[in-house]
C-alpha cells in the first residue's frame, strides 16, 4: 500500500522509510552506521536481526507528523506481528551521515 512520503524532508529519513514500506534490505542496511544502536519501547535490541525478521512484515500506513528537522517521525504503523498501533520513528544521523541510532516507540 503506497501512503504519501512528502512530509519526509530528511533525504536519509526518506530513504529508510522507503525501504522498509518496500522492505528493501539492499536500500535499508546500507543507510546505517556499522554499530547503529536501535531502541524498541526502550529496550536496545540486535539492529540486524530485528530487522531482518521485520523488513517486509512490518511498514507505516500513514505518516501523521514530521519534526525535528525531518529526523522524528509519527504515524500509524503495521506489524505483521503486534497489529496496527501508533509509532514514532526517531533517527539520529552521524558525522558521515550515516543513520547511527533509531528509537522506535509505540505510543496511544
Amino acid at each position: 500500500m503506497a501512503i504519501d512520503l512528502s512530509k519526509l524532508t530528511n533525504k536519509k529519513v526518506k530513504a529508510a522509510i522507503e525501504a522498509l514500506q518496500k522492505g528493501d534490505g539492499k536500500a535499508w542496511f546500507p543507510l546505517f552506521a556499522a554499530d547503529v544502536i536501535l531502541y524498541d519501547d526502550g529496550n536496545q535490541m540486535q539492529f540486524n536481526n530485528f530487522f531482518k525478521k521485520a523488513l517486509g512484515r512490518e511498514r507505516f500506513i500513514s505518516i501523521d507528523k514530521v519534526e525535528n528537522n525531518g529526523l522524528d517521525v509519527y504515524g500509524h504503523f503495521h506489524s505483521d506481528q503486534w497489529g496496527e498501533f501508533k509509532t514514532h520513528f526517531k533517527f539520529y544521523l552521524n558525522k558521515e551521515g550515516k543513520i547511527s541510532r533509531l528509537d522506535i516507540e509505540q505510543f496511544v
